[in-house]
């Protein structure tokens, strides 16, 4: 893998302003020095997700994540920092290493084969598709009515039998281990078979248009299986990618919607709903849920009105909220898909069957419904109690206060009975967190323990805006294992090492942690806090004082603790006291 240099990576950043990245992703608004927004990467409602374009860093003072552009790039794309830096080297213009540099490897050449591979094959199955050969194939996609436009615009093929896709590759001048690695040829005893044969292809592309895999329909109408779909590989990860996103991101879209099938996809677009995209037949996955939170915030779910449908719905929806998408689910009658509707009834009935769609309060709800008898009574009391459980979790008293006037004029339900039950619920939460209560030594001891990181945090703040004219001072005062928090000795440690090597750059900081998640948010957390500490030898000793006292309360307070417990002997007892009394002493001692 070609390795970029410090130098290439900080040129890189430096040519991309953190505020223009991420404002290609989320709605950024100015706060004093910062930017806020909605955090791309958790549900909230008021704005925790801060920018710093000082410092070039974002930090979600919500879920805690945190880092630079690349880092931002890394977590939104779902890629590797690698590809990353590519992204955004090819943002600004700036050319990187070559794979002919010499220092690429074996893995990296044989992807730009594969994806080579892919799309010679594309374009091989797309042309097969109008030979003789291939009159079923003609045959169904004229059943499905689908137009030689849309045919085109999705590059659908068709896979004849015997090995041509081999042939053609081996004639193209690829070796074995190129073909195998596409995943297109499989190696038998025989020799070398095509995996496709007999089936009408659907070629699968990324946001960047690269073909990265296959999906082969069979022809026969009892075949099975109806499709072989690529497996993960070199270029392809099924939970990465959705099918036609390269396109659908180039409409005006208000919103998504998400399908199950390739013809569904297909369908939906040729009759004008290009926002259409497909999930490649997989339970919906974060990383996916992420790249339609991308190109929308608005996410419609029309999975099929099975059970399997249903299922797939429930999960999907879970997912995408947690992402924070405004999730709607299509309600369709009359079809068992979208592509049966919208060629049933036409795109305009199914766009108002969008417009339509219910939020997932409204869709759990009727699922519940489902699986009741509602003119029972037992099934009407468990009704009530579940559907006043649901309304708990929605935050907004207003959005409460309408899903209640609906579900009650719609289930006929009182009103009064279900603002009863959820009062009770609330009430009954607020009464286990009071039971729930620990010990006032523990609550002290954590308090203690709070303030302690916070000065480590401080500390850190310290190092890293003052650089080497505090280093001596603070180091002489204070070890790494002095240190309560873990995170914060390993951001000390590496502080310690760099200054001691003379390196006084550590604005790069940030690039020793790029594989620790958890160090990245801390760091970010404590560059974006503003620590109002005056640049003077009195105040940073103040600092550093006021941390040595936290430090000795709070190992006070592990003894007091200690003390409390049952079955200690006299000399325990005696050898607590003693520590306590000297802790005392050294605080005093402190000026």
């Amino acid at each position: 893998m070609v390795r970029y240099s410090e130098s290439l990576i900080d040129e890189i950043k430096a040519s991309n302003d953190i505020v223009d990245i991420i404002s290609q992703y989320v709605i950024l608004k100015r706060s004093g020095r910062n930017f806020l927004g909605l955090c791309p990467f958790h549900k909230e409602k008021s704005p925790s997700f801060s920018v710093s374009p000082d410092k070039q860093i974002f930090h979600c003072f919500g879920c805690g994540i945190g880092g630079d552009a690349i880092t931002f790039i890394c977590k939104i794309e779902n890629v590797n920092y690698k590809e990353a830096i590519e992204i955004l080297a090819e943002k600004a213009g700036i050319p990187l290493p070559t794979l002919d540099s010499g220092r690429s490897t074996k893995i990296e050449i044989l992807k730009q084969k594969v994806y080579e591979i892919n799309d010679i094959v594309a374009n091989f199955y797309h042309q097969n598709l109008y030979t003789q050969t291939a009159k079923k194939a003609q045959e169904y996609v004229k059943k499905r009515k689908l137009d030689n436009k849309t045919l085109k615009k999705f590059m659908i093929g068709y896979a004849n039998g015997g090995n041509e896709v081999y042939r053609l590759l081996k004639e193209k001048g690829f070796s074995d281990e190129e073909i195998l690695a596409s995943n297109l040829v499989k190696k038998t005893t025989f020799g070398y078979n095509d995996v496709y044969r007999e089936r009408l292809m659907f070629p699968i592309q990324d946001v960047k248009n690269r073909y990265i895999a296959f999906g082969g329909r069979t022809l026969e109408p009892d075949g099975k299986p109806k499709y072989i779909n690529s497996p993960e590989g070199m270029v392809y990860t099924k939970g990465r990618n959705l099918y036609a996103m390269n396109i659908a991101k180039s409409a005006n879209m208000k919103n998504i919607i998400i399908v199950e099938g390739y013809m569904d996809a297909v369908s939906l677009h040729q009759r004008g709903i290009p926002n259409a995209v497909a999930s490649l037949g997989t339970a919906l996955t974060e990383a996916q849920a992420r790249l339609l939170r991308k190109y929308s915030e608005k996410v419609v779910i029309s999975y099929d009105s099975d059970a399997a449908g249903q299922a797939a719905t429930m999960r999907g929806l879970e997912i995408l909220t947690n992402v924070g998408c405004d999730v709607r689910i299509l309600q369709m009658e009359g079809a068992k898909d979208p592509d049966e509707y919208v060629i049933k009834y036409g795109n305009g009935r199914f766009n108002l069957l969008v417009d339509k769609a219910i939020s997932l309060i409204e869709f759990k709800t009727k699922i519940l419904k489902n699986t009741l008898d509602l003119s029972n009574v037992s099934d009407k009391i468990k009704f009530l109690k579940e559907t006043a459980q649901l309304l708990t979790t929605v935050n907004s008293k207003i959005e409460q206060e309408l899903y209640i006037d609906k579900i009650a004029s719609e289930y006929n339900i009182s009103k009064e009975a279900l603002y009863a039950e959820i009062n009770k619920i609330s009430n009954k939460r607020v009464t286990t967190k009071i039971l729930e209560k620990r010990p006032t030594t523990v609550i002290k001891k954590e308090n203690v323990e709070k303030k302690l990181i916070e000065r480590e945090k401080a500390i850190i703040a310290l190092l890293i805006q003052e650089k080497e004219k505090i280093y001596e001072q603070i180091k002489n005062e204070i070890s790494v294992n002095d240190f309560k928090s873990e995170i914060n000795k390993k951001i000390l440690k590496k502080l310690y090492e760099e200054y001691e090597k003379g390196n006084s750059n550590i604005n790069s900081i940030l690039n020793f942690f790029v594989e620790d998640e958890e160090v990245m948010s801390r760091l970010t957390e404590v560059m974006s806090e503003e620590y109002q500490i005056k640049n003077d030898d009195k105040t940073i000793k103040n600092v550093i004082n006021t941390y040595k006292i936290e430090k000795l309360d709070s190992r006070k307070m592990e003894l007091i603790e200690k003390q409390q417990m049952p079955g200690l002997s006299k000399e325990e007892e005696k050898n607590i006291i003693e520590e306590i009394n000297k802790i005392i002493i050294a605080k005093k001692l402190i000026k």
